[in-house]
């Protein structure tokens, strides 16, 4: 795999960011390390973090190098700060640099495909919000859409404390229930047929298992199927590392 550091200049964000990529190679010389023949542009997962962390996280804290060396999947992880992917209100625009300034751009710089099929979002916590929300407002983009751990509920009295006390900025106070930062909502608004495969994976110890039975419900009720696990595990890198995998292994990728 070559592993970059790109920094590039945001509009949306009105500074300089960074995105953390991975791309395959078909090396075969490197001792514990398969590489892939990929024929034409390879796919691509955008991988996104969490709460406190960066762009590098990922490959700081688990090995998603070595498990996508051999799938030919590239790989985009950028920086998100502690946005909700939302635009924010005292902040940032999270969300159109996410949505349309990144897609752009990473098909600016580099070589990966842009076709449906081969596209895929995935994220932990925030980032599995931010996975899910990406899927539900733009499903013409994905083909497979995974949370690990996410924060899927941010509207109501439930998610009052991450709203006031974590996120204050992004929303300013004001309750997203009902709006297009509202995966619930967003459920009641899909068409079950138009939207790309859902998979949702969250530790039985972790405070925001709760988050995902509670999306997991209100897409059944509205005829969209998700693929919902709980392992043993908490809220947690040794869990996210261990998943990760099996949300790999579950992406549609054309062998």
């Amino acid at each position: 795999m070559a592993l970059l550091t790109c920094h590039f200049f945001s509009e949306a964000l009105g500074v300089s960011t960074a995105a953390t990529v991975l791309l395959p190679e078909s090396a075969r010389g490197q001792i514990g390390m398969g590489g892939a023949d990929v024929e034409g542009p390879p796919p691509v997962l955008y991988l996104l973090h969490g709460l406190s962390d960066d762009e590098t996280i990922w490959t700081r804290r688990t090995s998603i190098e070595r498990y996508v060396a051999e799938r030919g999947l590239a790989v985009v992880m950028p920086r998100g700060g502690r946005s909700m992917y939302a635009d924010e209100v005292h902040g940032g625009g999270y969300w159109t640099f996410l949505s349309q300034e990144l897609p752009q751009a990473v098909q600016q710089f580099f070589r990966v495909s842009d076709r449906r099929e081969d596209t895929f979002v995935a994220g932990l916590s925030m980032g599995g919000y931010g996975a899910f929300k990406w899927a539900l407002r733009e499903p013409w983009r994905f083909a497979a859409a995974a949370s690990l751990s996410g924060a899927l509920v941010v509207g109501g009295e439930r998610a009052r404390f991450v709203r006031d006390e974590l996120v204050p900025h992004v929303w300013g106070g004001a309750d997203p229930a009902g709006t297009d930062d509202d995966l619930l909502a967003l459920l009641d608004r899909a068409d079950p047929a138009t939207l790309p495969a859902l998979f949702a994976t969250c530790g039985a110890q972790d405070d925001l298992l709760d988050t995902q039975h509670a999306f997991v419900e209100r897409a059944a009720a509205r005829g969209v199927q998700v693929e919902a696990h709980v392992h043993p595990g908490d809220h947690d890198w040794a869990f996210w590392d261990e998943h990760i995998v099996n949300v790999l292994d579950w992406l549609p990728l054309r062998r």
